[in-house]
């Protein structure tokens, strides 16, 4: 083959190869774009098919969980509970406090003269009536002086009269004797002149012996006067300042007589009131001293509690409120008293006010300076709608709301939200949220959901039976 030939040969197959590597490059690239648009629809079919099963298997899921449930409520078993009924009856709030009990009336008897204790029997925890002797003391030296004051006294009384009547004792009674003489005389004469006055009217007499009789009278009239303005001139000449000084000197006398009786008198110690000896301080034989204490007598009969109530509470109290009274330090069993007295004052430390209970201790079953709990319905209403403690549920303590389970007429539980009023620690009241009448349970409320269909106990279903009952009669 010549040159040329095998130019031209040449160019032809690199022409050749040169379209054919075109072709192959252009087949490729749709060969490319085509899996692109397979991998491309491959992906949104995946993701279609992903979808769709996640869309089955949530509503599988859920078909599988509604049945469940639906299984579970059908096969739930009901609860069983107690119940009672929300009534409406008298409430009132109990507050309490520790007091200390007194007696109605105490004394403590002392000595009032120092002296030793001659007579005096064992007298701790023995009853005493107002008036009795507890003891005697030594008066022996007292009775003594009161003899010599008796006899100053009658010393004096003799120079009293010697100063008032007259220091010469003769002309005194010679006085004495013609005032009274002249005293007869004249009643005599005024007798005489009487009489013939009666006659002289009747004519028995004549005018002449009348007169004679008028004379004999007038002159007896003077010589009374003449009597006693002797006397009167006699006492009249004795100095006044002697008169007084003698009066002086007797009531003085007098005076130390009477000290000496009351002083003999406190020698002997009486009981001032009727109760029981509850401290006895000196025994027979030793020496009181004046003012000294000898015992201590309480009327035990009737006692006070005296206890310290918070002011706030206070307020809602009055006289005459019932109160309960346990002692503390004996077995004795609930006394009930009365609110006999509330303090004006209050305890600026504890801010406390003092409240006194009166009640009867006739068996003597509180000590006096015992300790007692007071108890007394502070906050009362006549009528309201109560139910037990046990069927109420709160957040707190002091919470004033809370929830009740009320039991409908399909015996299924509804949890309702009440309002809470007096407390006790029994039953508390409910302002709002329930009627009278509407059953809550009491006992199985725990954790019990709403909407819980409940089965009531047979006993507490007869029980509330017999309470509804006894309320009707």
């Amino acid at each position: 083959m010549s040159d040329f030939d095998k130019t031209n040969s040449t160019s032809e197959d690199s022409q050749a190869s040169a379209e054919t590597e075109a072709e192959r490059k252009k087949w490729l690239a749709v060969r490319a774009e085509r899996l692109a648009r397979e991998r491309r629809r491959n992906l949104i079919v995946v993701a279609s098919v992903a979808v769709l099963v996640l869309v089955l298997v949530a509503l599988a899921f859920w078909r599988w969980r509604r049945s469940s449930a639906e299984t579970e409520k059908a096969e739930a078993v009901v609860v069983s509970v107690k119940v009672a009924k929300a009534v409406k009856e008298p409430i009132a709030a109990p507050v309490s406090a520790v007091g200390t009990i007194f007696p109605r009336e105490q004394a403590t008897v002392g000595a009032k003269i120092s002296a030793q204790i001659k007579t005096m029997a064992l007298l701790k925890n023995k009853p005493v009536r107002a008036g009795e002797v507890i003891a005697v003391l030594e008066s022996r030296d007292l009775l003594a002086q009161r003899n010599e004051a008796v006899a100053a006294l009658n010393q004096e009384k003799a120079n009293e009269r010697s100063v008032t009547t007259g220091l010469i004792p003769q002309t005194n009674a010679q006085d004495q004797k013609a005032l009274r003489d002249a005293q007869a005389k004249v009643r005599n004469a005024s007798a005489t002149y009487q009489r013939r006055l009666a006659l002289f009217n009747q004519g028995g007499i004549s005018k002449k012996d009348l007169e004679a009789t008028q004379l004999e009278l007038t002159t007896a009239e003077n010589e009374l006067r003449l009597a006693e303005q002797a006397i009167a001139l006699r006492t009249k000449s004795l100095n006044p300042n002697d008169r007084a000084t003698a009066a002086a000197r007797v009531q003085a006398a007098q005076q130390r007589v009477a000290t000496l009786d009351a002083q003999l008198s406190y020698a002997t110690i009486r009981a001032p009131i009727t109760g029981i000896v509850t401290d006895q301080f000196q025994y027979e034989g030793e020496f009181a001293a004046a003012g000294g204490k000898l015992v201590n007598i309480a009327d035990t009969s009737q006692v006070i509690v005296k206890a310290p109530f918070a002011d706030n509470v206070t307020a809602q109290l009055k006289v005459g409120d019932a109160a309960k009274i346990l002692p503390t330090d004996t077995s004795s069993e609930e006394i009930t008293g009365q609110v006999s007295l509330i303090s004006r004052s209050s305890d600026p430390l504890n801010r406390t006010v003092e409240v006194w209970v009166a009640l009867g201790n006739d068996a003597g079953r509180l000590r006096v300076n015992g300790a007692a709990q007071v108890t007394i319905e502070s906050l009362s209403k006549e009528e309201a709608i109560v139910v037990p403690a046990s069927s109420l549920t709160l957040s707190a303590s002091n919470a004033s709301e809370g929830t009740v389970m009320v039991v409908d007429a399909a015996n299924v539980a509804h949890e309702t939200k009440v309002t809470i009023g007096i407390r006790t620690p029994e039953k508390i009241e409910i302002t709002e949220g329930l009627k009278d009448g509407e059953t809550v349970v009491v006992e199985g409320n725990y954790s019990l959901p709403d909407g819980t269909r409940v089965a009531v106990s047979e006993d507490k279903k007869d029980d509330e039976e017999k309470s509804a009952e006894e309320e009707k009669k």
